[in-house]
């Protein structure tokens, strides 16, 4: 071996491993068109099969519970992971964001999507390579691990190390997958449609507009770099946070390289101290409430696997910053004004702001008052006590859930929030699912009032 050639560090053992889990990504158009075609074939004739059972057996149908078997969730939760791109992260998006909605069975497979990509054959990742660095790659290290330490919807992250010994994190987009977002995210609302997901009353052409808009700005390694660097910026000082450091150098368009930052996953901590887990959840609230109301700009993507956790320190990594936004000023205001109006305890000003947020269409408290005056006592009881709020009790979930199914039942309410306050609620919501998963106490009031406190003394400072 010469000095030109990095060492591959990966034993017969890994190999076989991998294997399992190699899988080229189709890469062109009719490739990936092929795929959909194939699951929608799948998906066609699982419901066939099913509604000829239920039939017989003298069961009801109906076209949700059809295209809902367990071999139908598994088609659609296979051919995602094979295509990955755009039409993955969609179904990333659908088990984190719906949460305590979906079937418990659908909610499980999908969630697979999260951490069980495939990852593309080594021969293709070297054209990816080739293409980005030329074909003389493999001299700028000393070793390249070809087997990936993480694989996701967009790409798959690889460990290195520079010839002046820089212990490197590679990203590594997968090929074909900026080109196919827009067909992808068309394809996978078709599918959203059919299984009743997406309700055909609902005007979604800006919602989807936004999720192609995003996704592109997710494939552009190039802008992530220099999130990522801001992000730790604002962070400098900040104890308890890591953010990997961009290596500019090495950093194109679909390859994004960093430093490789210790850490194991965030569930990890399940396993820790209830002090150690509410520690570390209150920091990532105060993150959250910090990028809303001081950065003006927040990483909108709470997957579990964007943050890893340092047993030695608590410390916390932040990874992945491609889903980073600015905050629009009024969508700010707005949750601002809801939660002053929620820390006050005013009902009436609590429905107000959440009409005027986009949150709740005007109709909805006209027609149905009790059922919201319900929904809101339950919401400003939890936010009443300056005490730690119990995340793994999730006992006023289901209420709420109750309210807002009874009220869904009537198509005249149905409306889509404002996109950019999705983008920031899904932030929230996949924090709070974070804290459940950790079961973690901690006072949502104190930091809400502090980070509020705070910023409101900087902005008129700043008038």
């Amino acid at each position: 071996m010469t000095d030109d050639t990095p060492d591959f560090e990966n034993t017969p053992a890994d190999r076989s491993h991998d294997k399992r889990r190699e899988k080229a990504v189709p890469s062109g158009r009719l490739a990936r068109f092929g795929t959909f075609g194939r699951l929608v074939g799948g998906v066609a004739g699982g419901m066939a099969a099913e509604g000829a059972r239920r039939l017989t057996s003298g069961q009801s149908i109906s076209a949700r519970d059809l295209i809902l078997t367990p071999g139908n969730v598994q088609r659609m939760t296979d051919r995602l992971a094979h295509l990955r791109g755009a039409a993955m992260k969609m179904g990333q998006m659908i088990s984190l964001d719906s949460g305590d909605f979906l079937p418990p069975e659908l909610a499980k497979i999908l969630a697979s999507l999260r951490d069980q990509a495939n990852f593309m054959p080594t021969k293709q990742l070297d054209q990816v390579l080739k293409a980005e660095w030329g074909n003389d790659w493999r001299k700028q290290f000393k070793w390249f691990n070809p087997r990936p330490i993480a694989a996701a919807s967009i790409g798959q992250v690889h460990k290195a190390l520079t010839r002046d010994g820089q212990e490197l994190a590679i990203k590594v987009q997968y090929p074909g997958v900026a080109k196919s977002i827009d067909s992808d995210v068309d394809n996978v609302m078709t599918l959203l449609k059919l299984s009743g997901f997406a309700p055909p009353e609902l005007e979604v052409d800006k919602l989807l507009a936004a999720a192609k808009k995003q996704l592109h700005e997710e494939a552009d390694y190039q802008r992530e770099g220099e999130q990522m660097a801001l992000f730790k910026e604002r962070l400098a000082g900040v104890d308890g946070f890591v953010v990997p450091t961009l290596h500019q150098g090495l950093t194109r368009g679909s390859i994004l390289a960093m430093s490789f930052e210790e850490g194991v996953s965030i569930e990890e901590l399940e396993h820790e101290t209830a002090e150690r887990r509410d520690a570390v959840m209150s920091r990532l609230m105060r993150l959250v409430a910090r990028e809303l109301f001081d950065f003006g700009v927040m990483q909108t993507d709470p997957n579990f696997a964007n943050f890893r956790y340092r047993r030695e320190t608590g410390e916390i990594v932040l990874l992945d910053f491609g889903a980073c936004r600015a905050v629009d000023p009024e969508v700010a205001n707005n949750y601002r004004t809801m939660l002053n109006a929620g820390l006050s305890g005013e009902r009436e000003a609590v429905l107000n702001s959440a009409i005027q947020a986009g949150f709740m269409a005007p109709i909805v408290a006209e027609k149905y008052p009790d059922r919201v005056n319900r929904m809101i006592d339950i919401i400003l009881g939890e936010m009443s006590e300056d005490a730690p709020f119990d995340f793994g009790d999730r006992a006023f979930v289901p209420l709420l859930r109750d309210e807002g199914m009874a009220i869904a039942k009537d198509k005249e309410t149905w409306a889509l929030p404002p996109v950019e306050t999705l983008f920031v609620q899904r932030k929230v919501s996949g924090t709070a699912l974070l804290g459940a998963r950790l079961k973690a106490k901690i006072n949502v009031r104190r930091i809400v009032e502090e980070v509020l406190e705070s910023t409101q003394t900087r902005d008129q400072k700043s008038t």
